[in-house]
């Protein structure tokens, strides 16, 4: 099901919360109990569906095949050695 771009503006609880309309929750799989991703962008933030197991081992496959291609190939234990926070330090203002 595919939902044409459109705007609704919703209420934010005292905690806020917002309910996803029924619509949306039943065209992207967003189920009660579950979870879903917020990505802050410079227009606001993204809401969406996490992708299911399926689609995230195609995504993953698709990837390998793709490092393979231009000759980039992991081993276990290649990042032992590496500090991660280090790695991917910023400065946040």
């Amino acid at each position: 099901m595919v939902i044409p771009m459109v705007s609704i503006r919703l209420k934010v609880g005292p905690k806020g919360q917002i309910v996803i309309p029924k619509v949306f929750r039943e065209a992207y799989g967003i189920k009660e109990g579950g979870e879903v991703i917020i990505e802050p962008t410079d227009k606001g933030l993204i809401i969406k569906a996490p992708a299911d197991v399926k689609t995230l081992m195609e995504k993953l496959k698709e990837r390998r095949k793709m490092m393979r291609g231009i000759g980039i190939q992991a081993k276990l234990g290649d990042l032992k050695n590496i500090d991660l926070e280090d790695e991917f330090d910023e400065d946040i203002p």
